[in-house]
């Protein structure tokens, strides 16, 4: 992961505005934790996600290469380091990553690290963005070295020793509205702050109904759900 300063934070503080999309990464998140799990946040950012999950009384530590950011995190109360190489090998439950692995030339290299940090049937949770033609100035400004698919995703997760249990699109809507948003682009990658919140509450909610049927043909995103290989997926 890149340990220069972060090139787009203009854009997280304004997905930060994104309640109903933070909400859902948030739920998907829960869904595979419990009061006991020992979690790390993979490529924190601002600490969007690890620090409501510590007012939640979860145990999380955030990793982010990003000095500012990272104190930032600190401040919160949630545990920071600069490199997942820093934390203890096989001592996590769950190790989720979102919208961070794109950023990472050496990916596969990246996902070998969290294998290697979490516990015997620990769990990996993946978000990022999907399909290569969708590739923007938005895409260019906050530092994105790929878009995925199914295929390049999953080559990337087996070949760091994981096996996957579940991967799908998701955010169909969101396939349709970054399209247009290519055809309109001028090239500054900046998010719009009204546009987004006027997706976020009006059309998010009808999009992530609508990946029941989509899920598996495309979507914005990818969300993938693995565990640790040689050992049982957690129930």
């Amino acid at each position: 992961m890149q340990s220069d300063p972060y090139s787009g934070i203009d854009n997280l503080e304004v997905m930060q505005e994104a309640v109903n999309y933070n909400r859902y990464l948030l739920d998907a998140i829960r869904k595979h934790a419990t009061e006991r799990s020992r979690i790390v946040d993979f490529g924190a950012g601002t600490g969007q996600f690890a620090i409501p999950l510590k007012q939640a009384r979860l145990d999380v530590t955030a990793v982010e290469p990003d000095g500012s950011m990272r104190e930032r995190i600190a401040a919160s109360g949630v545990p920071a380091v600069g490199s997942a190489a820093e934390l203890p090998a096989e001592s996590f439950d769950l190790v989720y990553s979102l919208n961070v692995l794109e950023h990472i030339d050496d990916h596969v290299g990246a996902l070998q690290q969290l294998h290697a940090t979490l516990k015997p049937a620990g769990t990996l949770l993946i978000y990022v963005p999907a399909f290569p033609i969708l590739y923007t100035s938005m895409d260019a400004k906050v530092g994105h070295v790929r878009r995925y698919t199914r295929a390049s995703l999953s080559a990337a997760v087996y070949a760091a020793g994981f096996t996957i249990d579940r991967i799908a699109y998701v955010d169909c809507l969101g396939f349709l509205a970054t399209l247009l948003f290519k055809l309109l682009d001028r090239g500054g990658g900046t998010v719009n702050r009204a546009a987004l919140k006027l997706y976020d509450r009006v059309v998010f909610p009808v999009s992530a109904c609508l990946d029941v049927i989509t899920r598996r043909w495309f979507g914005k995103n990818l969300l993938l759900l693995a565990h640790k290989a040689g050992a049982a997926a957690p129930r």
